[in-house]
Order: C-alpha cells, then sequence, then structure tokens
C-alpha cells in the first residue's frame, strides 16, 4: 500500500477512495502481521467512528492531514484509549489526548492504535515488552530486533498500517528503529513537539519523535505537530528560520562531518562499516565537501545518559510504581531504573558541570558545517543475540545516539541501503537545536538521490514536492565607501564577525557622488545610459547581524540590489536619489578609494 501523505490526498480529492474504506483496508492489512507484535491496543471500529465523523462536511483542502492514519507510541496518551508504557500494572485510561496527538486530530489524521515499546521507553531494542505482547519483530525479517523503544510506532509505518507514526526519544528511540525499518526518522529538538500527556522518561531530555516514509511526509506532519505548548514546562517557542518556509530541496556545495576513524565503532559488522563508507562517498557525491571532526564531546556525553544521575529521571516518572510494585517491571527495566534511586544531588551537579563542557565542545564542532553524519547504529542484533546479553549490546545500539538531547541536538535518521544480511539500516544527519527545516531538507536531498522504496513496501518512492532552497548562515553584502576593508567604518563589519569574500567591481551601470554631511559619504544610483563600473567589496556577513547592520545606516543610504559586473544581483549599499542633486559626481574615479587617495 502507497499512504504517502501527498498520495492518499490526491486519492481523496480524486474520490477514489475515502476514509472509511481506508481504515476498513488497514484493520484487514493489520491481520496480515498480527506476529509482528506491533500494536498493544488498534482502535476497533466503533472506537475509530468519532475520527472518521470529524471529516464528515470538510474537504481535504480544510485539512492539512485529512484521513491520513497514524499510530502512537503507547507512553502517550489518546483520550478513551488505556496507556500501559508496556507494563499492565500502570495502566491508566485518560480523559483527553496528549497535546501533540490533539494538534494532528484537528488537522485530520485518524489514530489507529497504540503501539508496542521497550517498557516506560527504555530501551533501543524493542524486545524489552511482557506477556501479552512480547517482542516487536522487525518489518524485514522477524529474526531481528525492530530497534527500541519506539519499535511498533516503526514497524507499523514500515509495513504500511499507518503514513506515520509517533515515538518517543530520549537517547535513541526515533532514531534507531527507523534505521532498521527503513524509515525516516525524525528526532525533533527538544521543547517544540509538546510533551504535555507523555508519560516522561527522562522529562528534561524527552523528545516526541515522528517515523515517516518521505522527508515529505515528517516535515508535513513535523508542521502540524510543531506548535507551542504553554502548560509544557519544556516549550520552546519554533524560530522563523525552523518555520515551514525553510524545508525544501538544497542547492549547491555544503559542508558535513565525520567522526575520526579511530572513533567510529561497528561492533564487528564489516557490512555497515562498507555501507558508511559508501554513504560518506555518496554525501560527497551530491556536492558535500567532508571534514573530520574529533568525536570525544559526543561520546563522553553518551555514557553519561544512563551512567550519570540523568537515569533517576527515569526513577522519578514511575517511582511509586517502582517501590510499590518492583515486580511489575521487567528485571532489566528493574535494574536500570532502579539504580537511579542512589544517585546524589552531588552527583548531579558534577555532572551538569561535566555536559557543559561538553555542550560548549559540540556546539564549537557543529559550528561551521551543515551537519554531522554518523551511522545511526554501529550494528544490529537478532532477538535472541539481545535477550542473552540484554544491556552490552542496547548499549552498543546507543553508541551514536544518546548524547543527542544531553547536548541540545537535533537528528534526522535517514536510509542508506541494506547490509547483506537483507536488513536495512541507515545513517543519521546531526545539528544543533533548531535545526530541523534544514536537516530534514538534507535528507530529503539525500533521500531523492538514493531512490530507496521506503519501508518495507512495493512502490517507488514519490519525488518530492519541494522546491529548491538554499542554506547559508551569512549574507552576501557589497559594500563601495566608508565599510571597505581598512577604511574608517570597516569595523562594524568586522566586529559582527563579517568575512571579506571578494573584491571586484559593479556593472558598468553606476554613477558614484560625494554626498557631503558631517562626515563624507558615497552615493552610489544606477544609470543605465551614463554609468560606469565601480569599485566594490563583496563581504559574507553572519545573518543573525545583518539587521542590526541595515538599522544603523543614515539616510540618504541603504540597502537594496545591486548588480556586480558578472551579473550577480546582491544586497549593497544605494542612494536616494535625492541626495546626489547638486553633488560631486567622482564616477569616473572608479570608486572610493580612489576619491580619497586624490583628497
Amino acid at each position: 500500500m502507497n499512504l504517502t501523505i501527498s498520495h492518499l490526498r490526491d486519492a481523496y480529492k480524486k474520490q477514489t477512495l475515502t476514509p472509511e474504506q481506508l481504515v476498513d483496508t488497514i484493520s484487514q492489512r493489520c491481520q496480515q502481521f498480527k506476529d509482528h507484535e506491533i500494536w498493544i491496543h488498534k482502535l476497533t471500529r466503533e472506537e475509530l467512528q468519532p475520527y472518521l465523523d470529524n471529516l464528515k462536511n470538510k474537504s481535504v483542502d480544510d485539512l492539512p492531514l485529512y484521513g491520513i492514519p497514524f499510530a502512537i507510541k503507547d507512553n502517550i496518551n489518546l483520550a478513551g484509549i488505556e496507556t500501559t508504557a508496556a507494563c499492565p500494572a500502570f495502566a491508566n485510561t485518560p480523559e483527553s489526548s496528549a497535546f501533540v496527538v490533539q494538534q494532528l486530530i484537528n488537522a485530520g489524521a485518524i489514530p489507529i492504535g497504540k503501539t508496542n515499546l521497550d517498557q516506560f521507553a527504555t530501551g533501543l531494542v524493542g524486545t524489552r515488552s511482557p506477556e501479552p505482547w512480547g517482542p516487536c519483530k522487525n518489518s524485514f525479517n522477524k529474526e531481528y530486533i525492530s530497534g527500541g523503544s519506539s519499535s511498533g510506532s516503526s514497524v507499523s509505518v514500515a509495513l504500511g498500517l499507518v503514513s506515520f507514526s509517533l515515538g518517543t526519544d530520549t537517547a535513541g528511540s526515533g532514531r534507531i528503529p527507523a534505521s532498521f525499518n527503513n524509515l525516516i526518522g525524525l528526532k525533533p529538538s527538544k521543547g517544540l513537539l509538546s510533551m504535555s500527556g507523555v508519560l516522561p522518561a527522562c522529562r528534561s531530555l524527552d523528545c516526541v519523535s515522528i517515523f515517516a516514509l518521505t522527508a515529505d511526509d515528517a516535515n508535513a506532519v513535523f508542521e502540524q505537530a510543531a506548535v507551542y505548548d504553554a502548560d509544557d514546562q519544556y516549550a520552546r517557542i519554533n524560530p522563523f528560520e525552523n518555520n515551514h518556509r525553510h524545508y525544501g530541496l538544497p542547492e549547491g556545495a555544503f559542508t558535513f562531518a565525520v567522526p575520526q576513524d579511530d572513533q567510529l565503532e561497528f561492533f564487528g559488522n564489516d557490512s555497515a562499516q562498507k555501507l558508511y563508507e559508501d554513504s560518506v562517498r555518496g554525501m560527497q557525491a551530491l556536492g558535500g565537501v567532508k571534514q573530520t571532526l574529533d568525536f570525544t564531546p559526543f561520546l563522553e556525553a553518551a555514557i553519561l545518559l544512563y551512567e550519570g544521575p540523568w537515569v533517576t529521571e527515569r526513577y522519578v516518572a514511575i517511582e511509586k510504581l517502582i517501590t510499590e510494585q518492583a515486580d511489575a517491571l521487567l528485571p532489566v527495566i528493574k535494574t536500570i531504573i532502579g539504580s537511579g534511586e542512589k544517585k546524589t544531588a552531588a552527583d548531579a551537579f558534577k555532572a551538569e558541570y561535566k555536559m557543559q563542557v561538553y555542550r560548549q565542545q559540540a556546539k564549537l564542532a557543529l559550528a561551521d558545517i551543515d551537519f554531522l553524519m554518523t551511522p545511526t547504529a554501529g550494528t544490529i542484533y537478532t532477538i535472541d543475540e539481545v535477550n542473552a546479553d540484554p544491556i552490552k549490546l542496547n548499549s552498543n545500539l546507543g553508541y551514536y545516539t544518546n548524547f543527542m538531547n544531553l547536548l541540545d541536538c537535533t537528528a534526522v535518521a535517514v536510509p542508506a541501503g541494506f547490509l547483506d544480511n537483507g536488513l536495512p539500516w541507515g545513517v543519521s544527519l546531526v545539528g544543533t537545536a533548531m535545526q530541523d527545516r534544514k536537516l530534514l531538507s538534507y535528507a530529503n536531498r539525500w533521500q531523492q538521490s538514493s531512490k530507496l522504496n521506503p519501508g518495507n513496501l512495493d512502490f517507488t518512492l514519490p519525488d518530492t514536492s519541494a522546491g529548491n532552497i538554499d542554506y547559508s548562515d551569512y549574507v552576501e553584502l557589497i559594500v563601495c565607501g566608508a565599510h571597505l576593508e581598512g577604511l574608517a567604518l570597516n569595523w562594524q563589519l568586522t566586529e559582527r564577525g563579517a568575512k571579506l569574500q571578494e573584491k571586484t567591481l559593479s556593472a558598468e551601470s553606476y554613477r558614484m557622488y560625494v554626498i557631503e554631511g558631517t562626515i563624507e559619504r558615497p552615493g552610489l544610483v544606477r544609470d543605465y545610459n551614463n554609468g560606469k563600473p565601480i569599485e566594490i567589496e563583496i563581504w559574507q556577513i553572519p545573518r543573525q547581524e545583518f539587521g542590526s547592520f541595515v538599522a544603523g545606516i543614515p539616510a540618504p543610504l541603504g540597502i537594496g540590489k545591486v548588480e556586480t559586473g558578472d551579473g550577480r544581483w546582491l544586497p549593497g549599499f544605494i542612494c536616494e536619489g535625492y541626495a546626489v542633486e547638486g553633488a560631486t559626481e567622482i564616477s569616473d574615479l572608479g570608486g572610493w578609494r580612489q576619491y580619497l587617495s586624490n583628497q
């Protein structure tokens, strides 16, 4: 089944499909995959009816997710349906849906069910679910793990039972399952998707994550889900540079980094290592300029997630249950979460001091690249292998993921091919917080280039509907007077971190005048008939500093578009026409430097 959002919306518009027909087909299809242990609770037709009724008298154009089926990890509330977190003793029935779930329903999406998970979202394997559910099996090979903790959420998308799903991601639970099931896995910036109505694992670190078949779909869901929730104490407002206008298909060259060779770990999986090396070459073929960074602060931060005091947050989240009904937890979960009881406030402060060092080091390492590319996981295991050594192998899987929320990063997991054993495998694109749209865009470019069929489904990856987009942290600015290198006002650029890009000439259609005042300034005006080439410089000024620079420019000067000698139109200094009436013209001198040297 092709359940991509664009395909379903097109079918609804053409009236070749109705939401009722779709959910009935999905219900039948779910029976084919019962032994994958995807669902903790699949909604009955009666339970689905209110969501179908919600679509009546509304059109596809009214609702961006009209009739789009989705799955919900069972630590996220859906009104009237038990939330279990894969622990029967914990089960409770919420009266209202989680904030993020309600945003999706308001946009027209239909919840199909609550999905299996590693108990209390503790694990990266998908095997830590007790009876009556049991391990959630990989969508390609049932002998292998699906990845956790958001196991059922990923497999439901990969097998074509829903268009997208919600997971959570504290240590990698939104990315590991994406890698193992050939999906896009978005771990958003902390605070952008509300955690209200979500059972916390580590409240200060948790994220709701999104699994989708395509980067376009992940972006469409993110747009509806990333709504500010004033009742979420960790909520953050999505800035303009991360809104829907900043998603697309990136053009041109870009810079990406990889860890040093001796810091890469594949746990003996030569096939995974080869796929990663192929992926690096593939990214270079797309125009990426590769750099190498020291992965040490990321690795050191990752160790602290479970060995440091943050595990105490997991203890706090279920303190009543673990102290009063400890036997209700799986032994491995009780061991991991129980270790948080003995951490002290001194431990917490000492670890936080270390973490702040790692945050600064990581921020510096990521500052001058578009993204870091790592394996999503170094290898994959069978269910039997994980059951035989549950803690060590789970830790191996978090090698490239556990640091993410501690360092306030965001990431997108993308498919990168198949291992020799036939299982899917992927890489992750990593950046600092609030770069979700940028990373999704590069994921889109990668996915469109690789052309891998999404999930375990037999349909061709659709072409992206996104337009081209350019990412740069700098604005190219043309200067022609006192801001030229070495002149009186050049400090206004350099102190803002601007860098000289090139010295060149304008098009042969400009005239320059001396504007009298307390300080003499050049006035550049366009004259198609009598103009001459004028000496200019092109500076790169950081985007965040551009506004304050422009605000300080006095009349009659301003910033407009100036044409260079080779035909580029860039922001640059111009002058209002009234100011040059009666002014001294210096066009024949060729520029402001020449005028100053003649004084």
